[in-house]
């Protein structure tokens, strides 16, 4: 879902332009065993690439990588994993979780084992 939803911000941002913007190469492929791959690089510097395989439940599981330039120059570049366990980005421009404070770790040792005891808090 956060795919289609990424493509159609690239689809607004494509179309929000004055001048139209050239597709410099394209490109898909499909195979028999059901994996595909499809990539393409646009004149503003947008490239996309992915790779598509059947998952073992029969989902359609990607992988691939797609970049931009922002709004200073630089290249924004993200791979992503997208499967059975959801949408998996990663990315240097992207925040990071903080860890976790020390004694978050004891309270959900105690909380297991009051589980473990049956002890139920409502």
């Amino acid at each position: 879902m956060k795919f289609i939803i990424l493509i159609a911000v690239v689809a607004v941002v494509v179309v929000a332009q004055e001048e139209p913007i050239p597709i410099v190469s394209e490109t898909r492929q499909e195979f028999n065993n059901g994996v595909s791959g499809s990539s393409f690089e646009a004149g503003n510097g947008i490239k996309f690439q992915q790779k598509v395989v059947t998952g073992d439940l029969g989902q359609s599981n990607a992988e691939g990588v797609y970049s931009y330039p922002d709004e200073f120059g630089n290249i924004i570049e993200v791979h992503y994993i997208a499967n059975e366990n959801g949408f998996q980005a990663q990315g240097n421009h992207l925040p990071v979780v903080p860890p976790a404070p020390a004694h978050v770790a004891e309270l959900l040792r105690i909380a297991e084992e009051q589980r473990a005891a049956g002890i139920v808090f409502e």
